[in-house]
């Protein structure tokens, strides 16, 4: 049988040209404990943190060959400065317009999750060699990475064909909402929530779904299925996702009384998470876009549009030591979609921006 497979490959390699790959596995695991621990709550009212509302519409850049400056107008002061102006559209004109979350293995790859509109619940991911874009000149000439396929007299330029050799696009599959992408520092792996949704922030199911990334194809292959439920506590799952350099795994959601932080492992057949004990009254904004982890700062970032509020990873240990002085608070103009923000090592954010999709960096430790 063997011999007669390797046949058939042989005689299809003859006709069509090309090597025969069969379709990567893909493997859930059903975790039959509850996923959730819920220990005893109290309230925090951290009134540094002010609320944002969502744009009724989100501000759009009039050139998106020009880079641009996100500027602190309350709170903490920072500046996010262009660093990388995404392609658009994609390889093969493939809508990439529409970036959901980012995540960074250190100063070597980026990693942009897309979820075209059109395509409900699906994506895929597109990694930078920002090592070696870097190296060329990027961050000098951003926009030969946005025009990156735009052919001129229909061919692609030596510099083009260059920027391609960096750029590795995944396949496309169930995403969910895709705006969890995040990288492990402690084990190196790639994981996001496949949160699929019946509309806009309405989950499909109570079932929570944790996606391992294999890095080499861009695509999961294997998912953990769990519920998280503990004394009359139930949340359908996560939409956002960050690891600190000890490998604990982080969350937010907004149950309607304020703002959850949850706090756990994520192994290889099981998850497991705590409810943290201090519940937020104050949220940064409407919309819940993305968490973050500063590994030099060690502090831990939640992201609404145009706000960010921080405070420092370890004042969750135990029951938890939060005051209202531990949090540092940003609102920024103009209203542009934030959609995430990640870090490559150093302590200065990389911010993700739809509406003209970029990634920002900040102009100091942030």
């Amino acid at each position: 049988m063997r011999l007669f497979k390797a046949l058939i490959c042989a005689i299809l390699f003859l006709v069509v040209g090309a090597p025969i790959t069969a379709h990567a596995k893909y493997h859930v695991y059903h975790q039959r404990s509850s996923a959730l621990h819920k220990g005893s709550l109290r309230n925090l009212n951290n009134s540094k943190v002010h609320y944002v509302k969502v744009p009724k519409q989100y501000y759009h850049v009039s050139n998106t060959d020009d880079e641009h400056t996100i500027k602190a107008e309350r709170g903490t002061k920072v500046t996010f400065r262009t660093r990388y102006l995404l392609p658009l559209p994609g390889k093969n004109g493939q809508r990439w317009g529409n970036p959901q979350s980012i995540a960074m293995n250190g100063k070597h790859y980026m990693y942009i999750v897309y979820c075209p509109t059109n395509l409900h619940n699906k994506g895929r991911i597109v990694r930078f060699n920002i090592k070696k874009l870097d190296a060329m000149g990027i961050q000098l000439h951003p926009q030969q990475l946005k025009n990156a396929y735009h052919k001129h007299h229909g061919k692609y330029s030596k510099t083009q064909k260059q920027i391609h050799k960096y750029i590795k696009v995944g396949p496309i599959f169930t995403t969910g909402h895709g705006q969890s992408l995040a990288y492990n520092w402690k084990n190196h792996g790639l994981y996001m929530w496949r949160d699929k949704e019946k509309a806009p922030r309405i989950p499909v199911s109570n079932w929570g779904y944790i996606q391992h990334i294999k890095a080499s194809t861009l695509r999961p292959d294997y998912a953990i299925r769990f519920r998280l439920h503990s004394h009359g506590v139930s949340v359908p799952g996560g939409h956002d996702l960050t690891f600190d350099r000890s490998g604990n795994a982080y969350f937010w959601s907004f149950p309607g009384w304020g703002a959850y932080i949850f706090k756990g492992k994520i192994h290889h057949k099981s998850v497991h998470f705590r409810l943290t004990h201090q519940v937020l009254k104050h949220l940064p904004g409407t919309r819940i876009q993305s968490m973050g982890y500063n590994p030099v700062r060690k502090r831990l970032l939640m992201l609404s549009d145009a706000s960010i509020a921080s405070f420092p990873a370890k004042k969750l240990n135990g029951h938890g030591h939060l005051t209202n002085n531990s949090f540092e608070w940003t609102q920024f103009g103009p209203k542009r979609e934030f959609e995430g923000i990640a870090y490559d090592g150093s302590s200065r954010g990389n911010l993700l921006v739809n509406h003209c999709p970029e990634v920002l960096q900040a102009n100091h430790s942030y």
